[in-house]
This record gives C-alpha cells, structure tokens and sequence, in this order.
C-alpha cells in the first residue's frame, strides 16, 4: 500500500505527504475516521513511506507484505478455540496479515468474523500494552523509524492506556505510534491530548465509483452501489459478495408489519417479543449491523415519500415495496425513529440486555409508525 493507491481523503494524503517531505512528523498521530474511509490503508502507506526513508530496495515490498520488522501492529482480539487466555495481538499476527492484505477497509466486525469471535467483544489489553513496550525497546532492525500501528485504539482498556501514557509521552528515539480510531471520544483524554489529529472525512461517492469502475463495476451500477455505500468504501466492497440482507430484510419486514398491526391489538405483543429474543441469540455485531440497516430503509422511506426517487437504490426479495411504505415515514416521526435506532445501536454495544432493548425500541415503534404526517 502506497498513497498512490490507498482510496482515502486526497486532502489527507497532500497533508500526510507534506508532514514527511517537511520532516514535520508527530511521534504520536491520531487517524480518526467512520469504517470504511481507509484510515488503516493510509496508516500503513505513511509507515512505509515512513520507513522507505532509510530502507534499502525490499522496503516498500516488505511493508506492502506486512513482514517489515520495523512494522509493528496492535488489534483487538478475545479469546478462541485456538487462543484460550490472554490473548494478544502476535498471537493473531498471520490471521491479521491475511485479513489486511484481503481487505484493508475491512470493518472491526469484519476481523471478528475472520478470527471467529464474531459473538464476543474484542479488546486490546495490558498484555498488548506490554508486548507494544517491549517491541519498542529494541533497536531499528533497519536503523531508522520504528513504526506502531494501533487499530481500533479506542477499544484499549483502561489498564491498558495508562499503561501506554508515558510511552506515548515519551517514546523512544525514531519511533512513530499511528492510533486509528473510529470514535476518538472514546479514547482517555490524556491519550488523545498527546496526539497530532488527522481526521477523514466520509468518501465521495465519485471517489467509491471510480473505485469500483476499477474491479471492472459497470459504471452505473458502480454508481448506485457509490450513492448507497454513504461514503464506506468498505460497505460498497461488501454489495460484491454475499451479504446478510435476506436476513435482514426478513426481520425488518416482519418488523414494521407487527409495529402496525400492534395497535390495539394486544395478540401482537407475544410476536413481537419472539421476534426480539430471536434476534438477540445473534452476536452484537450482527444486532448492530441489522438495526443499521433499519436505519437505511427509514431514510429510504423517506425519500420515497417526498418523492427523491432517484435515490431511492433498495430492492426487496418479497412483496415489501419501499413505495408503499414510504407514507408511513415522514417528517414528523423520522427524526424520532433515528434517535431511537441510534440509542439501540448504542446500548447494544454497551452490552446492554438485546432482547430487552429490541422489544423497548419495538413498542416505540408502534407509537411512531402511527404518528400522522
């Protein structure tokens, strides 16, 4: 991965270009941006132009292969059938090499599913933190920049962070901490007030199509997969393969047919109770990812109300029809509707009882299914 072919914010590679030919470089950096706009791909194309600087002709083939010495990465990860107490990132170095070099826009959920912990809430640990110092203690291989790359920072415990403080406020000579993040609100305030913050923004939809238009993606379909990827060139990658929306239409469908027919009729509340305990067997992940797509359907209802049809990108397996639909979503109740997914979202990933947040979110859903337009 170089910048030349990372698919990323091109005000960030100027930015990150100029940083190196200036000899301005951070020694601690923050890349902080949604899945999907290639803060990892670009993390690693600044280490090995990082790297390059003082490396000799394999350099750039090393970085691009991830077996560069001088190349270090952190990740969450749990437990599995292979890896049963403590685990941490250099147990799962092969699996994550494999993982980067198929995708490197590749979703956290993504990595959970490749190293099978899809039902489990990943982490990166003290062990890690102790593994990163001592890494980092040794000499360059190279003699020039050591380079760490900490994905999904903010999912670094406590333990962890501060055990990370001084390191960051004080690294060795020549080395460079890359943290990328999705959320930097979630990181401790003293790890983030000692990084330099380069934000991405979400991608152009003409960036995405001419991305795809490159895979060989006839163009208007590239185009309409670009409008509905929302600026995640990752979730655009994923409308190419095989992908959970038959399920998730099923339950969305079944959903907002309960929802409207609950009112006044009590013989409703069992079903939709049975709909929620079904969904909350599934992994968080998969929960967070089907109320996402919830999310997507109201905003396309409500273009389709107001008559936005060229945006209007979704199709359905069974007699649903977005169209008929879309009255049911409307200015009055869309911005409720949102909220309350996104509290979903939230409190599922906090944790929180699945089944017990699905069927609180399904009662207010039958309230505001009805609210007049």
């Amino acid at each position: 991965m170089d910048f030349e072919t990372v698919i990323s914010n091109s005000f960030a590679v100027k930015y990150l270009k100029e940083t190196i030919e200036n000899d301005r470089i951070a020694h601690a950096q923050l890349f902080s941006g949604e899945e999907g706009v290639g803060t990892l791909a670009m993390a690693i194309a600044y280490a090995t132009e990082l790297l390059s600087k003082t490396g000799d002709a394999n350099t750039k083939l090393k970085c691009e292969h991830l077996t560069h010495p001088d190349l270090h990465f952190a990740y969450p990860t749990a437990t599995t059938i292979r890896v049963k107490d403590h685990p941490t990132s250099s147990l799962f170095l092969e699996e994550w090499r494999e993982f980067v070099l198929s995708n490197p826009y590749g979703s956290l959920f993504d990595w959970y599913q490749f190293i099978g912990i899809a039902n489990k809430q990943g982490k990166i640990g003290v062990d890690d933190a102790k593994e990163i110092t001592s890494k980092l203690s040794l000499k360059s291989f190279e003699g020039g920049y050591k380079v760490m790359i900490i994905w999904m920072a903010e999912l670094m415990n406590t333990e962890c962070s501060n055990k990370l403080l001084k390191l960051l406020e004080e690294p060795p000579a020549q080395t460079i901490f890359i943290l990328v993040v999705e959320n930097e609100n979630l990181l401790l305030d003293t790890i983030l007030s000692r990084c330099q913050i380069t934000r991405f923004t979400k991608l152009g939809d003409e960036v995405i199509s001419d991305a795809l238009i490159k895979q060989g993606i006839d163009p208007s379909q590239a185009q309409k997969m670009a409008i509905r990827a929302q600026g995640n060139y990752n979730k655009a990658l994923s409308f190419l393969n095989q992908n959970n929306d038959n399920q998730f239409e099923d339950w969305f469908v079944r959903w907002v047919r309960m929802a409207y027919s609950a009112k006044g009729n009590t013989e409703v509340l069992p079903l939709i109770l049975a709909w929620s305990e079904e969904i909350a067997k599934e992994g968080r992940e998969t929960q967070k990812l089907f109320l996402e797509y919830c999310l997507e359907v109201f905003r396309q209802a409500l273009l389709a109300n107001y008559g936005v049809e060229s945006l209007v990108y979704m199709q359905f397996n069974s007699n649903f029809k977005i169209q008929n639909f879309a009255p049911f979503v409307h200015q009055n109740n869309i911005q409720a509707i949102q909220k309350n997914i996104e509290e979903a979202i939230y409190h599922v990933g906090r944790n929180g009882n699945s089944k017990l947040i699905l069927t609180d979110l399904s009662i207010k859903l039958i309230r505001l299914i009805h609210t007049k337009g």
